[in-house]
């Protein structure tokens, strides 16, 4: 018999797995924050959940407390306040693993139905979670609430989706019969159970808390392992909302809630021991590429899903729309100030310029006028605090005040005042132009808003470079503005050679940092930068081993 929180959400589960056949578009979480859907007073109860924990302790009842720390400083300026329990790492291991028979047993029906049951709550909650991914992360509210609520909730989905769609090509049990000619047949009855291969360490970022580490977190529970999560230091509250979720619908539904336990600490050292656990067998990772390279050198015992830095590139060679690419692009470099895994850096023109149907374009002229769309683009105070939010950390302030002496200034970049939070760190894109044998200035991930507007000797050997770049620095992203066909297809072979989702003339709603759930292959895995797909049968079915029984009938 069917989990009944299997039964429950199996219209839902349903619809995903057609959604994935078919890659058009599909959500049940509206990334609208409509009253109509979330309720009435929704965004001022979720607000209010959300006041509720600033200030005070975040209870967890974890094992092996030893201090609590609050480590986050909003980039808004918000004092945040909240105190996490700092736990053992051995203890978070032990009982991680004292609770897998229990998790195995359940099945994978029951943990998918426990996943599904957890994911129409946090959805439930996604004003709430809103706020805290904004106030932790310092991303603008409506990105906060649809990037930080129904998009990491689709991310989510789509790895239980996924897990569901590879666990249910395993026959639970099967009858054997073998011909033996004149003789009776040899008959055995085999039976096949899913394992989890044992902890998962889900290790998050700064700035997606709750889109990153979803896909992973999700992945790992529903195919049987119990799961770590460790938060980034300044970014702890949307992990820590969304482990107390999961730990009180395993708890009502009669499971140790030790299935799930948050990580808290500042020091790298506590990561590495938990990292390097024998009992750790996978880990999910999105962060700078020295921790990264870390977990490949040291982390040998788990297999690692990682998304690290790369360097984004697009490549402009003509266009029919040239007014709809400045605008296109004028936002994917001002979405949340370019802090973001697929936000372009690079942007190789020809050195000869650009065709438009206005005519040619020079090099220099296409610098100047994406510096002017961006300009005008965050020219209206209000739109331009929403889509910038605040810049994260220290380190990305300083990147950009010694950016400007790597190449020529197209646009620079100011700091904006923010009436409701006096104390935010707002910057605007800086825009730089330099040549393409500069590579120590634009080929190495400087991330933030940050960009460069690269000359290149023409468009073959733009495509040359973007391979390049892509082959030995990573990349999530690649774009491509062209009207000639040939083009196309050599720029199209070149994404399939080093392994790249690309976009072509995108000059309208659609960005190149934006991925879609359900849809797009994020994060593909077929080059540096990117080995975290939660789409892929890769990402999933690793995760968990099949072991089988046999006996004579």
């Amino acid at each position: 018999m069917a989990h009944p929180l299997f039964d429950k959400h199996k219209p839902t589960l349903d619809a995903a797995l057609g959604a994935l056949r078919t890659r058009g578009f599909w959500s049940p979480y509206l990334e609208i924050p409509s009253p109509k859907v979330y309720g009435e007073t929704a965004a001022a109860d979720g607000k209010a959940a959300f006041d509720a924990w600033l200030g005070k302790r975040f209870e967890l009842d974890q094992p092996g407390i030893t201090g609590w720390a609050a480590p986050e400083r909003s980039p808004f300026g918000v004092e945040l306040g909240v105190s996490y329990p700092v736990c053992d790492a051995q203890a978070l291991i032990d009982a991680a693993t004292a609770t897998m028979p229990a998790w195995r047993k359940l099945g994978p029906e029951g943990r998918v139905g426990v996943c599904l049951e957890v994911l129409a709550r946090i959805n439930a909650r996604s004003f709430e979670m809103s706020h805290a991914v904004m106030l932790t992360t310092g991303q603008g509210w409506v990105m906060a609430f649809q990037a930080g609520g129904p998009h990491a909730q689709d991310r989510a989905l789509e790895a239980v989706t996924t897990a569901w769609r590879e666990m249910a090509e395993v026959p639970p049990e099967a009858t054997w019969e073998k011909p033996q000619g004149k003789n009776p047949p040899l008959v055995m009855r085999k039976q096949f159970e899913i394992v989890g291969r044992g902890v998962a360490l889900v290790i998050g970022c700064g700035t997606f808390p709750t889109w990153n580490t979803y896909p992973g977190l999700f992945a790992a529970l529903a195919t049987g392992n119990p799961v770590i999560v460790k938060p980034h230091p300044n970014a702890i509250l949307p992990a820590a909302i969304s482990v107390k979720i999961i730990r009180e619908v395993l708890a009502e539904n009669g499971i140790d809630p030790n299935v799930v336990t948050l990580a808290v600490s500042e020091d790298p050292a506590v990561t590495q021991r938990l990292a390097t656990h024998p009992a750790v067998t996978t880990i999910d990772f999105t962060g700078s590429n020295a921790f990264g390279q870390w977990l490949m050198d040291n982390a040998r015992q788990a297999t690692l899903y990682a998304e690290m830095a790369g360097v984004n590139t697009v490549m402009i060679e003509s266009t029919d729309n040239y007014k709809g690419l400045l605008r296109n692009m004028a936002f994917t470099l001002s979405l949340y100030s370019g802090q973001m895994c697929t936000t372009t850096q690079a942007i190789l023109v020809p050195a000869a310029g650009i065709s438009t149907p206005e005519g040619q374009v020079p090099f220099d002229q296409v610098a100047a006028d994406l510096g002017a769309a961006i300009d005008k683009f965050l020219s209206d105070p209000a739109t331009a605090l929403g889509v910038l939010g605040a810049v994260q950390s220290e380190a990305t302030l300083r990147r950009i005040e010694s950016a400007p002496s790597l190449g020529k200034v197209v646009l620079a970049s100011r700091a904006l005042e923010n009436p409701e939070f006096p104390k935010a760190n707002v910057r605007t894109p800086l825009l730089l132009s330099c040549d393409a044998a500069d590579e120590a200035a634009w080929m190495e991930e400087r991330f933030g808003p940050i960009s460069f507007v690269v000359k290149v000797a023409d468009a073959a050997a733009g495509v040359k470079l973007a391979e390049r770049v892509v082959r030995e620095k990573g990349a999530i992203t690649l774009g491509l503005y062209s009207t000639n066909a040939d083009v196309v297809d050599d720029m199209t072979e070149a994404s399939l050679r080093a392994g790249v989702a690309l976009s072509l003339n995108l000059t309208s709603g659609v960005f190149v940092n934006q991925s879609a759930g359900f849809s797009d292959y994020h994060a593909t895995g077929a080059n540096p930068a990117a080995n975290a797909s939660y789409t892929d049968a890769a990402f999933i079915a690793n995760r968990f081993r099949v072991v089988q029984r046999r006996w004579h009938v």
